[in-house]
């Protein structure tokens, strides 16, 4: 069957900026965003490089929540005026392409998932050990 419109993946790049205590905020940005439903694929353009390329699916994620989800767990993004510029336009295209295919998803709680789940694979002392039981006791 014929879609009308094609798939709607899009390509972008994303920036980082330093100082950060990660010298390799690249490489780690591709090792978490692997793991997120939606994006297709994410790669560092070479070694010295302080961007990544990410492919992802519009219709399951967009780049607002890629970026978000990356800023939140601290990497801290390329905020030139070109950038700035570039992302803005990224956002209003992406909005707009949703809203004319009639893709409506529920934002929050895509973000929230993509958060819960990197919350989950970090160690971290925050985890009750307690059997079930135990934490309903008043």
């Amino acid at each position: 069957m014929d879609r009308p419109y094609p798939e709607p993946i899009k390509h972008r790049e994303i920036g980082f900026r330093n100082p950060h205590p990660d010298p390799q905020q690249a490489r780690s940005a591709v090792l978490i965003l692997a793991d997120v439903e939606g994006i297709v694929s994410a790669s560092i353009p070479d070694r010295s490089s302080n961007t990544i390329h990410i492919s992802y699916d519009l219709s399951r994620i967009c780049l607002r929540v890629v970026e978000a989800l990356l800023f939140e767990l601290g990497f801290h993004l390329d905020n030139s005026l070109l950038s700035k510029l570039k992302r803005a336009l990224h956002y209003y295209t992406e909005e707009n392409e949703l809203e004319s295919l009639g893709i409506t998803r529920d934002q929050d709680h895509s973000t929230r998932e993509i958060f819960m789940r990197c919350y989950r694979c970090k160690s971290h002392g925050c985890r009750d050990e307690r059997p079930d039981y135990w934490r309903k006791y008043l």
